[in-house]
């Protein structure tokens, strides 16, 4: 089939390279790397990176338990003093959490303050419980909302994001999720921009540590398992102009937070950032093969052509030099097989490493078990 326009083709080589590389599936969830970057005002896509590829949300998940819990509250279900009952399942789940003990009970805020500070597991839990009778009852709930939000991509297996094989989303379908937040419940928006509260006598501080040096920036949430990587939800405002951006796959939270800077600079600044930048913060080895084919093809790996304003966009001229020096002659192809053995290489050396192993493996086992280090922080 041929495609319209060398802009057109060049994504779809762009997309079978990825795709080659990180030995996906369409509908197979693994520890890949994505990025997003989205106007607030016009939900125009500024940028993105491997955005509908299915990954593990970690602690990500929890946005949809506090759009729920909000959903609660703006219909008068809940209170925000309402005490909510801690069950032995709830008291059970794995860190990071509040320490909650079985028959004890937390308000619907310290509830609220506990998953966007702590991103705590046993607080999420609870107002699963408290909302939906039961955990599992709730995350239907979920995947009902996502529904409705247009999260095509996503399943959501538990309240928390704690490892489970069936808990995927997209960088694309969080990042609505997100802007769902702030379009529908403006006035509980402020929550995400809590740095620290005091629960029972204890300061609780956030583990979104971006937010405290990023300038605008007033949430969301951070998320971390061995399978997902460092995750991290953004929203920043500058000049009255709001963004929203999303990363998934990062190799550490320092490497993590340094990309959603760069990203939502560059969207403020109406740049473009190199996907990668994006590659090398998942762990692609900057100088090797795969990682200098990205940079040549990184000026068209964007949304400007169908998405930009007219005035915005590259010239056309400019556009087909781009084009002739990827496209001319036979290169396509031959990028194609070059990035495609490249790129298993580099997934082969990381399957040979035990640290990396669980973060680049296609989800084949049916239990997924929090080990040690899943924190779902």
């Amino acid at each position: 089939m041929r495609l319209g326009g060398g802009l057109d083709r060049l994504r779809a080589i762009l997309l079978l390279m990825l795709l080659c590389g990180l030995g996906s599936f369409a509908n197979t969830a693994h520890a890949g790397y994505a990025a997003i970057v989205v106007d607030g005002s016009t939900g125009q896509v500024l940028q993105q990176v491997n955005a509908d590829q299915r990954d593990y949300p970690a602690s990500l998940t929890k946005m949809m338990t506090l759009y729920l819990t909000f959903q609660g509250l703006k219909s008068g279900k809940l209170r925000l003093d309402q005490p909510m009952p801690v069950s032995a399942w709830a008291a059970g789940k794995s860190p990071t959490k509040l320490g909650l003990r079985a028959g004890q009970t937390i308000s619907v805020q310290d509830g609220i303050l506990g998953m966007i500070t702590k991103s705590a597991n046993d607080a999420a839990t609870v107002m699963a419980e408290g909302i939906g009778g039961n955990e599992s009852r709730f995350a239907e709930m979920m995947n009902a909302q996502a529904a409705l939000l247009g999260m095509s991509d996503t399943h959501f297996a538990n309240a928390s994001g704690l490892p489970d094989p069936n808990n995927t989303s997209t960088a694309h379908d969080l990042v609505k999720l997100a802007m769902a937040l702030y379009r529908d419940f403006p006035q509980y928006a402020h929550f995400f921009a809590t740095q620290e509260f005091v629960f029972r006598g204890h300061i609780v501080r956030g583990h979104n540590h971006l937010m405290y040096r990023y300038p605008g920036m007033d949430g969301l949430k951070t998320g971390f398992t061995d399978a997902s990587g460092f995750n991290l939800a953004s929203t920043a405002v500058r000049d009255g102009h709001r963004l929203f951006a999303v990363v998934l796959g990062s190799r550490t939270a320092a490497v993590r937070d340094k990309l959603m800077a760069h990203l939502l600079d560059d969207g403020f600044e109406g740049r473009q950032t190199p996907p990668i930048l994006v590659a090398e913060a998942a762990g692609v080895r900057p100088g090797s093969r795969a990682a200098r084919i990205l940079e040549a093809i990184s000026p068209i790996q964007t949304a400007e052509a169908d998405t930009v304003p007219a005035s915005q966009r590259r010239p056309a001229a400019r556009q087909a030099h781009h084009g002739k020096r990827i496209l001319a002659s036979r290169s396509c192809s031959r990028h194609h097989r070059i990035a495609c053995r490249a790129a298993n290489r580099t997934h082969r050396a990381r399957h040979a490493s035990p640290r990396l192993a669980a973060r680049h493996t296609q989800v084949k086992r049916p239990v997924v078990v929090a080990s040690r280090r899943d924190t779902n922080g």
